[in-house]
């Protein structure tokens, strides 16, 4: 079961600490201390599997050196009090493989600190829990001060507000459950309270590997950690007091992140909920003989699993609700309506295909609930669209949400559904805002990733209020985050529109190339890329980098009037080849002349002829975190913008400046993105 750990601590020379010993131990290496005059050897230490130096752009190479970087920050701060480094310590979920869980802490620690400039020594630990399974986890060490190229500036006051602290923890579990419902892992983690989350359980303290030893010798004393260790057991004797006499409390707090459990999910949960073994063995006995535990017989691994008389209300409470949407029928669209929104799309150049006008019909029919399916690419957001207008036309408001926020947006930009995620619309409710009324037509995106209690929240408030719910997902990501496949019973149940044709690919291997790869058939997909032509292989990363930029420069001198990207799986990467592909621009004399400027990532260089992204919604602007657009104009204190859809937007810096060059983008920043070329930078340890 996966936790949600993000702890937060300043390193300071007040308590006596260096910075030059916490960055060795934290590597497991071995670094000379200069200004205490002797090394700091941790390099007998196991479990480091991945150590990295990040900087921003205007970072001094040197201090890709840790022994150089800590040692010129204990020598720039003089002060016997001094704040000397940040660091940020989280949990990697153990679900993962190590590849996975390194490639999510370094995607998490470029976007939240390497972009905003600060410079942060990333190590990742794959430790062995007690109970010898893995306990990975991450420890980030970051400075505190401006850099550019000739050192350290001044520090920065605002990365000390604790709104930042809890953006950080808002954002590493956003992006930890994005990338665990990508990979079908049946986990999430929460970085709300367990207050927040319903969970009527103290939150334990963390305590670090003295405090630890402490605890597990018995070792009675005065002090910090001493006083941590015993303020934890109390928590966790507590808490298992409050589990002996209320053990649904228990099996509520683990149904929080799944639905079903075995017997080892109770017993790991009972180890970090009681205090000695007594209390454990009772914690676990009165979990397992709960009047609430429901036992459901063996999974395919042979291992018993159950769940709770509260999961099972849920999902009868959830098909009541949408029981009484399938029978319901208050959202009926004329056909007049329907066909002028198909001709005014047609107008514009869609066309939609059989399948696409049959979801359309279904979604059209007037009943109070819809299902449609589709894989990725089969152009469900393009018949939403048109749903849009035609349910606008017929006097409905429609309103969109999902899961996350990242998806939210892609809904959005894909269908121009005003959309949020489905917690905030909750939010709302609980405020006594936004509520649903009968005029409503609201839809779920990607709804196989939304949990059952949730959906059954939604679909409960919309059925007491006579809305019109479209429930959209993939058929291959149906295994819901939270607790539940709700969505795939529904469907199972009431039927839908299915939508299976791959549009985005105008050619039929292409098409079919799509298809395997929603259906995990890789190598297949790979193949048929290879076999035109289009996989291209290189010893080295530099030269992979070289060669596609190649590429790239080649396409866009032969088609310039194709709409392209660059694609790649980090932001570091996106940087080098943003600054190859305007070196390309520039060599060529594409670009104007520069200016340099400051925007949200740090100091940029910008031209006219630039391609550049905003990276945030901005209304004001009607702008999308992903919009891509040309540089018109630029100065020191705006830039005028041509948006690919053609509209010509001029901003100042001081009111916006979340915007970066565009010629390059993560996967993951591209999604909802419809472009003529994509140029993808990919690394494959294997594709079988």
């Amino acid at each position: 079961m996966a936790i949600y750990h993000l702890h937060v601590k300043v390193i300071g020379r007040k308590a006596g600490s260096s910075a030059v010993a916490p960055a060795a131990s934290r590597s497991g290496s071995r670094l000379r201390d200069e200004r205490l005059g002797r090394d700091q050897d941790f390099s007998g230490k196991r479990g480091v599997v991945h150590s990295d130096l990040m900087l921003p752009d205007n970072a001094p190479e040197a201090w890709r050196d840790r022994e150089q970087l800590w040692n010129d920050v204990e020598a720039f701060e003089i002060r016997k009090d001094a704040q000397l480094a940040r660091e940020v310590e989280f949990a990697l979920p153990r679900e993962m493989s190590e590849a996975h869980g390194i490639e999510l802490a370094r995607a998490f620690v470029q976007g939240e600190f390497v972009g905003v400039g600060m410079i942060a020594d990333l190590n990742v630990h794959w430790d062995r829990a007690e109970d010898g399974l893995p306990k990975p986890h991450a420890h980030v060490m970051l400075t505190m001060r401006s850099v550019d190229e000739n050192g350290f500036g001044k520090k920065v006051r605002d990365w000390n507000r604790t709104e930042m602290v809890e953006r950080w923890r808002e954002r590493w579990a956003e992006l930890a459950n994005e990338r665990l419902a990508e990979l079908d892992i049946d986990a999430w983690i929460d970085h709300r309270s367990l207050d927040a989350q319903g969970i009527a359980l103290e939150p334990q303290s963390q305590i670090g590997a003295p405090a630890k030893r402490i605890e597990v010798r018995g070792i009675v004393g005065e002090g910090g950690e001493a006083d941590r260790a015993e303020m934890h057991r109390e928590i966790a004797r507590g808490n298992g007091a409050r589990i002996i006499a209320g053990p649904s409390l228990g099996l509520e707090a683990v149904t929080q992140q799944q639905s079903t459990f075995t017997r080892r999910d109770i017993a790991k949960f009972a180890h970090r909920h009681s205090d000695g073994l007594d209390q454990f063995n009772e914690v676990v006995a009165a979990m397992r003989e709960a009047p609430d535990l429901v036992e459901l017989g063996q999974d395919a691994r042979g291992e018993d699993r159950f769940t709770t008389r509260a999961i099972i209300d849920a999902e009868q409470r959830l098909h009541r609700a949408a029981e009484r949407m399938a029978e319901g029928a208050r959202h009926q669209v004329r056909d007049t309506e329907r066909q002028a929104a198909l001709a005014r799309a047609e107008a514009r150049g869609m066309v939609l295909s059989n399948e696409q006008a049959d979801a359309l019909a279904h979604v059209m029919d007037g009943r109070d609930l819809g299902v449609v399916v589709g894989h990725a690419g089969t152009g469900k957001s393009a018949m939403l669209r048109v749903a849009r207008e035609a349910w606008e036309a017929a006097g409905f408001e429609v309103q969109g949400v999902a899961l996350s926020g990242i998806a939210a947006e892609n809904l959005e930009s894909g269908s121009s559904i005003l959309s949020r995620t489905i917690a905030s619309l909750e939010h709302g409710w609980e405020q006594g805002r936004d509520l649903l009324k009968s005029s409503d037509v609201l839809v779920i995106d990607e709804a196989g990733m939304v949990g059952t209690r949730q959906l059954e929240r939604v679909l409960s408030h919309a059925a007491d209020a006579g809305a019109k719910v479209v429930l959209v997902g993939d058929p291959q990501q149906l295994q819901a985050i939270e607790a539940g496949a709700a969505f795939r019973s529904i469907h199972e149940r009431h039927g839908g529109a299915e939508i299976g044709e791959v549009r985005r690919q105008r050619e039929e291997w292409q098409r079919d190339a799509t298809r395997d790869l929603a259906t995990g058939k890789v190598g297949h997909a790979l193949g048929a890329y290879r076999a035109q032509g289009m996989v291209h292989e290189a010893q080295t990363r530099e030269q992979a980098r070289g060669d596609l930029i190649e590429r790239w420069d080649r396409d866009r001198q032969a088609s310039p009037d194709q709409s392209r990207i660059i694609l790649t799986h980090t932001n570091d990467e996106v940087r080098a080849l943003n600054e190859a592909a305007r070196g390309r621009m520039r060599a060529a004399g594409n670009l104007g002349d520069e200016v340099h400027v400051t925007v949200e990532r740090g100091a940029r260089a910008f031209a006219s002829g630039d391609r550049v992204m905003f990276l945030q919604n901005e209304r004001g602007l009607g702008v999308k975190n992903g919009t891509l657009g040309t540089i018109e104009q630029v100065s020191a204190q705006s830039m005028t913008v041509q948006t690919d859809d053609g509209r010509s937007l001029r901003f100042d810096f001081r009111d916006f400046n979340r915007i970066d060059h565009g010629y390059a983008a993560t996967i993951h920043k591209a999604q909802g993105m419809t472009v003529d070329r994509a140029h993808v930078l990919a690394r494959f340890l294997s594709w079988e």
